[in-house]
C-alpha cells in the first residue's frame, strides 16, 4: 500500500526546489554601478590613472611581512611551533629572505605611488627601493636589542609577569612596540604609508594607537594598553612606563589662511626619561613632562611640569598656569 504524501513532505519538497534554484543577484548591474562609483571618485579626486597592476601597498602583504619579521627577530618565541633550536639560524635566514623580497615589492609600490602623486618621473625607483630595504635589513639586529630592552622593562615593571617569555608571548603592549619599532624605521626612510599600515595593524589587534612618527627611547613599557594613543610628533625618553587609556595628543590644530590643517608641526608632548603615566591621563600639546615625574590617573594636563613632579587630580590646580 503506497504512502500518501503529507503536507510536511510537500513543504520540504517545495523548500528543496527553492534552494536548488540559483538566485539572480543582478550582479551585472551592480558591478557596472560599482565601476561607475570608482570612476566618479577617481575623477573628483584627480586620481585618473592608466589601467595596470596594483597601485598601492597591500595591507595583507604588510601583515604577512610583519609576522615573518617578528618570527625572525624572536624565532623560538614568535616563530613556528615546530622550530628547533638547531634550525634557528636557517629559519631566520630563509624567513628574512622571503620577507625582505616581499617588502621590496611593497616599497616599490609606495615609491611609485608617491612619485605619481607629486607628478614626478618614476626613474631610479627600483634602485632606491633596494637601498631602503637593505638599510632596513641591516638595522634589524639593533632593533632586536632595542626590543629586548622593552621586554625587560615590561618584566621588571609588572609584578604579575612570571617570565620574559610570558611578556613576549602575551602582552599586547609588546606586540604594539614591536610593530612600532619596525614602522618607525620605515617612517624615517620616507615610507609613511607602509609605516602607517604597519602601525594600524597593531592598533587593530591591541587597541594601542602609536603613530609611526613618534620617537620612543629604550626600555619602554605599555602596561595593559587598551586605549593608549601616542601622536605623530610625541617624543618619549628612556625607561618610560604608561598605562591603559593614556593619551599623548595635540591640544589644537593650526590652520593656514585657507582654513586647511597645517601638517608636520610639533604638536604632541615631550616625555623625558623615567616618567610614569597612570591610566586615563590625557596630556596635550607641545609640553614637557620632566624627568622622573609621575602623572596620576585621569589627570588632564596642558602645561609643562618640572623634573620630579608628582601630578594628581588633587594638586593639579596648584600648577603654574593652572593646568586642569
Amino acid at each position: 500500500m503506497s504512502k500518501q504524501p503529507s503536507a510536511i513532505d510537500d513543504s520540504v519538497h517545495a523548500l528543496l526546489e527553492t534552494v536548488a534554484q540559483p538566485v539572480n543577484w543582478q550582479l551585472e548591474r551592480i558591478v557596472e554601478e560599482l565601476r561607475a562609483a570608482r570612476a566618479e571618485w577617481r575623477s573628483s579626486t584627480g586620481r585618473i590613472r592608466e589601467l595596470g597592476g596594483r597601485e598601492l601597498p597591500s595591507r595583507q602583504a604588510v601583515a604577512d611581512i610583519l609576522a615573518a619579521l617578528s618570527g625572525a627577530l624572536f624565532p623560538m618565541r614568535l616563530g613556528p611551533s615546530s622550530l628547533r633550536e638547531e634550525s634557528e639560524s636557517f629559519y631566520v635566514g630563509y624567513t628574512l629572505d622571503n620577507a625582505l623580497n616581499n617588502l621590496l615589492g611593497q616599497v616599490q609600490l609606495e615609491l611609485r605611488y608617491a612619485a605619481r602623486q607629486r607628478g614626478e618621473a618614476e626613474k631610479d625607483l627600483e634602485a632606491r627601493a633596494v637601498r631602503i630595504v637593505r638599510d632596513f635589513a641591516a638595522a634589524l639586529p639593533n632593533l632586536r636589542r632595542l626590543l629586548d630592552s622593552d621586554v625587560i622593562a615590561a618584566y621588571n615593571g609588572d609584578p604579575a609577569a612570571r617570565s620574559v617569555d610570558e611578556v613576549l608571548l602575551c602582552y599586547p603592549g609588546i606586540l604594539a612596540v614591536i610593530h612600532h619599532r619596525l614602522a618607525h624605521h620605515l617612517y624615517q626612510t620616507g615610507l609613511p604609508l607602509l609605516a602607517r599600515i604597519s602601525a594600524e595593524i597593531a592598533h587593530s589587534a591591541t587597541g594601542i594607537d602609536i603613530h609611526p612618527g613618534a620617537q620612543i627611547g629604550h626600555s619602554f613599557f605599555i602596561d595593559h594598553g587598551t586605549g593608549v594613543v601616542i601622536g605623530e610628533t610625541a617624543v618619549i625618553g628612556n625607561h618610560v612606563r604608561i598605562y591603559q587609556a593614556v593619551t599623548l595628543g595635540a591640544k589644537r590644530f593650526d590652520v593656514d589662511e585657507s582654513g586647511n590643517l597645517q601638517k608636520g608641526q610639533a604638536r604632541h608632548p615631550i616625555v623625558e626619561d623615567d616618567v610614569v603615566i597612570y591610566a586615563g591621563a590625557t596630556i596635550l600639546g607641545r609640553i614637557t613632562i620632566g624627568k622622573g615625574s609621575t602623572i596620576g590617573g585621569n589627570v588632564w594636563l596642558t602645561r609643562s611640569v618640572p623634573p620630579g613632579s608628582s601630578i594628581t587630580q588633587a594638586n593639579l590646580q596648584n600648577l603654574p598656569g593652572s593646568a586642569r
